[in-house]
């Protein structure tokens, strides 16, 4: 599937704001399950579609990681104003945007499901010079352990190699923020992910400068952890982690 049709969702509820961000070549679809359910709860939910997604590959090329953020901002944007608390929740490539937005900006929280801070494919190093060359190349889609899943929630077919380089060059910067991100944290991933190496949650806890920061993993769930069997505790511990802060909890 090389062309998508999707949109950003909005569901209203009270005074805590919730952003989502979807993954590098997905969309908001992928989030919007974890939003219903947190809408159910009754917070307010926002999941953003990143700049070049949602549509074609083609359109992804015109794209790059400042872009992707500034589509992240404005639903940030959107969320504070008015709202007495906002989170941010990011999946994958939304992770690192997350961790980019809480260096920088106020937040209450942030929940980041899946995030690379580094990654382990030998293959990257070739980017910089394979762009030049390649202009895309074939994407397995959404990665699950659910063939269920792997059949709804789909991803573009081919991927822009130019934004493949612009996202591991926003790793490396993200990585040398981490020592200003301060807000709390809830960093979760899939024991079976094999796509993000398994040390990352590690690295976020051990270079953020939070101090109310925990760690969880998922035993049956690979990298699309928001989607994936281990779906609705993903939704539910983010869900606690977010009323514990608000004083919803009781």
């Amino acid at each position: 599937m090389a062309t998508l049709k999707t949109k950003p969702f909005y569901f209203e509820g009270n005074d805590i704001g919730v952003l989502l961000i979807h993954g590098l070549t997905g969309s908001p679809v992928e989030m919007q399950p974890m939003g219903k359910y947190l809408a159910q709860r009754g917070l307010t939910v926002l999941g953003v579609q990143l700049a070049g997604h949602g549509r074609t590959p083609e359109a992804m090329a015109k794209t790059g990681w400042r872009d992707w953020v500034a589509s992240a901002r404005e639903g940030l944007e959107r969320l504070c104003a008015g709202r007495e608390q906002v989170y941010v929740v990011g999946y994958s490539a939304g992770g690192v945007i997350t961790l980019h937005l809480a260096s920088r900006f106020s937040m209450a929280g942030a929940v980041l499901l899946a995030t690379p801070v580094y990654l382990s494919d030998w293959r990257q190093s070739l980017v910089p010079f394979a762009k030049f060359f390649i202009r895309y190349f074939r994407w397995d889609g959404v990665e699950s352990s659910d063939p269920a899943v792997r059949a709804q929630f789909q991803a573009y077919d081919r991927v822009p190699l130019s934004c493949v380089d612009e996202f591991l060059r926003f790793v490396r910067q993200t990585r040398q923020e981490l020592p200003e991100v301060k807000v709390p944290l809830l960093i979760m991933q899939g024991e079976l992910d094999r796509t993000v190496p398994l040390d990352c949650p590690q690295e976020i806890h051990d270079h953020t400068a939070s101090t109310d920061k925990a760690i969880v993993r998922f035993a049956n769930s690979t990298h699309a952890l928001p989607v994936d069997r281990d779906r609705e505790k993903v939704w539910l511990r983010a869900y606690k982690f977010i009323a514990r802060l608000s004083g919803l909890e009781s």
